[in-house]
């Protein structure tokens, strides 16, 4: 994924071309103190790949594409019948040293044994405790959870397959979404983060309040015009991402 301003996700070789283009199809550039429609793209605000960090086979598949998801919800699973039994087996280890440093207690309390086998009880019995946290974080590793509250739009495996740190799913969220446009360099100066403008979705009815979030500080010479990135709340996920827009300045 990428969150980086200089280089978002959605710009690519493709998509610069493509909204430039939508700005020259809107009519001539506007001129410096004209109030007018930018034409505008409506994407995601984030894209995350998610996958395993280990090789295993998927045991489980909770979701498909479509599928809308909450961050930490279950979204796959490997086959954990090795890992869950190393995290049985350390447990009841890890129970029967505390049992045993319960014992000695009070043995040592008598002075029937010594300070230092005590000792050396206690620390072996916190040692078989950090081993089972660390069992525990590996068998953790073969459970696939959404980072983030979206909507899965591709999934790559299906339950049975075998993946080898790989990704499964590829998610977007889509509140808030980003609004991607293109001024002339006569607007610099002009647009600053914090300022909010009417946005009007091309397929959805009426028009939307946004938030300018960041604002290029580099011209790009080639075609006299900067970047400009807009906040568009969507809590009810009634603006469909992906659609041209137009937004007033």
């Amino acid at each position: 994924m990428s969150t980086n301003w200089m280089r978002p996700s959605w710009l690519t070789a493709r998509n610069w071309p493509a909204l430039l283009a939508l700005a020259a199809c809107a009519g001539a550039l506007p001129a410096a103190h004209a109030e007018t429609e930018i034409v505008c793209l409506i994407e995601p605000s984030l894209e995350v790949n998610v996958g395993t960090p280990v090789d295993g086979v998927l045991e489980v598949v909770n979701v498909d594409r479509g599928d809308a998801v909450r961050a930490g919800q279950l979204l796959a699973r490997l086959n954990t019948s090795v890992e869950a039994a190393a995290v049985d087996f350390q447990a009841a280890k890890s129970e029967f040293g505390a049992r045993k440093v319960a014992r000695n207690q009070d043995l040592n309390a008598r002075k029937l044994i010594s300070d230092h086998d005590l000792d050396e009880m206690t620390t072996e019995q916190k040692l078989a405790e950090l081993e089972l946290r660390q069992r525990k974080e590996v068998l953790n590793l073969r459970s696939i959870v959404s980072p983030v509250d979206g909507v899965v739009v591709d999934r790559y495996r299906s339950k049975g397959d075998l993946v080898k740190q790989e990704r499964i799913f590829r998610i977007v969220q889509i509140d808030p979404l980003h609004v991607e446009t293109i001024l002339p360099a006569s607007y610099f100066g002009r647009v600053r983060p914090g300022q909010s403008h009417t946005v009007r979705p091309q397929l959805s009815a009426g028009s939307f309040k946004a938030q300018v979030s960041h604002v290029d500080k580099v011209i790009d010479p080639a075609s006299g015009t900067f970047r400009v990135r807009l906040i568009l709340p969507n809590p009810k996920s009634s603006v469909p991402s992906g659609q041209r827009c137009s937004v007033h300045f």
